[in-house]
């Protein structure tokens, strides 16, 4: 899969594609419905495939301060897309100047110059252009103008999740923020994912005999709540049984909140340095406070028969 950065990436032979245009953090089930419909529109029309995102997120630069939390970073987008057969991803770069384009400016300037779209395929909701000024219907008479087709996708799906809410990334983040990572992982398709590098921290874990790869998030990650959770560390080529834990360890005072992660059975592991990622599979218990050491080490050894349990029961 080609992976592009700005217009000026695009090669300068590219025929006609298949287009479809979002934010599509986390790539949930109800952008795999919008996706994979593009993708196999354009293997009917023998055209590429070609998602167009944005970075940073658009809010971010219409309203500093207003980032949301992130349910995937780009890289970690852009491999989502590359499984479910996308030829291209092309993130171009959120500026003010950007933002300023008329609807019919920016499909001219990235739509017809630069992708000659053949077909661009979208979700009914799609905004785009100056103050999100266009819509489906926009976008379908310029088609007409600019010799493309356009095809709405209904990507609403629901399920137990969020109490029947239709999935969406909005709703993924509220879950992940409430800490009902199942929920979460039922709108995504898989297991909420947090990434980072490995960093040393107190080391009371290695102590205690439940050494934890202590991880350094992305910026603007979504992170669980506070507590304790089973799920999986994925280091250096491994996928490893983990209880993870997210908070500021009040039993020692802490103050800073961190992600921490215990690959269940596994000594000796040297994980420093390493960009590892954490999925996160099911809460175990909230973050607490405990009369003693010996009181804590018994609920950490009752938090890893849990994990591990709620881990084989998954797998």
């Amino acid at each position: 899969m080609q992976r592009w950065r700005g217009l000026e990436d695009i090669p300068e032979d590219w025929g006609r594609s298949v287009v479809t245009i979002g934010s599509y953090d986390g790539v949930h089930r109800g952008h795999q419905l919008i996706v994979r419909h593009a993708v196999a529109r354009a293997r009917e029309l023998g055209v590429p495939s070609v998602v167009v995102t944005f970075d940073p997120h658009p809010s971010e630069v219409l309203r500093p301060g207003s980032h949301p939390p992130l349910l995937a970073p780009h890289h970690r987008r852009a491999e989502l897309m590359a499984e479910l057969g996308v030829d291209a991803v092309l993130v171009l770069p959120f500026t003010k100047e950007f933002s300023k384009l008329s609807p019919a400016d920016f499909v001219v300037k990235v739509l017809v110059d630069k992708l000659h779209a053949r077909a661009v395929v979208e979700g009914p909701n799609f905004r785009f252009g100056h103050k999100a000024a266009g819509n489906v219907e926009l976008l379908t008479e310029l088609g007409r103008t600019y010799d493309f087709e356009v095809e709405v996708v209904d990507l609403y799906v629901s399920g137990e999740a969020g109490g029947g809410e239709p999935f969406s990334s909005t709703l993924t983040r509220r879950l992940v923020g409430e800490g009902d990572v199942a929920g979460a992982g039922e709108i995504l398709g898989r297991p909420h994912r947090v990434e980072g590098v490995v960093v040393r921290g107190a080391q009371r874990g290695r102590e205690m005999g439940f050494p934890t790869a202590n991880v350094e998030t992305l910026p603007h990650t979504a992170i669980p709540a506070d507590g304790v959770y089973a799920g999986w560390l994925h280091a250096d080529g491994e996928v490893m049984p983990a209880a993870i834990s997210v908070g500021t360890n009040p039993q020692f005072d802490g103050t800073e909140r961190t992600v921490e992660a215990y690959a269940i059975d596994r000594l000796g592991l040297d994980l420093y340095g390493l960009h590892v990622a954490v999925d996160f599979l099911a809460f175990v218990r909230g973050q607490a406070k405990f009369d003693s050491l010996d009181a804590l080490l018994v609920q950490i050894s009752e938090d890893v028969k849990k994990c591990r349990d709620l881990i084989t029961a998954a797998e």
